[in-house]
């Protein structure tokens, strides 16, 4: 993988921390948000491209305004 990949992937987790952290929603939901996040940011570790699929499914979904619950990563398993 190109250094440029895991920098661009490490920009957009660090905006992605942003945008979670001001959700105006209810604390269950920014936690399950969060927990959501920080899970796809410990498998950048191991593979930056599933990563990046994963938080444009992500930010796709908080654009959209969709509930984000335990299961909503389900599609990219």
């Amino acid at each position: 993988m190109s250094e440029e990949l895991h920098v661009e992937l490490a920009r957009r987790l660090r905006e992605a921390h942003r945008r979670v952290a001001s959700l105006d929603v209810d604390e269950d939901e920014k936690r399950r948000v969060a927990t959501r996040l920080i899970a796809l940011t410990d498998a950048s570790k191991r593979d930056v491209t599933r990563a990046s699929a994963r938080l444009d499914l992500l930010l796709a979904d908080l654009d959209a305004g969709r509930r984000l619950g335990p299961d909503s990563d389900e599609r990219t398993a």
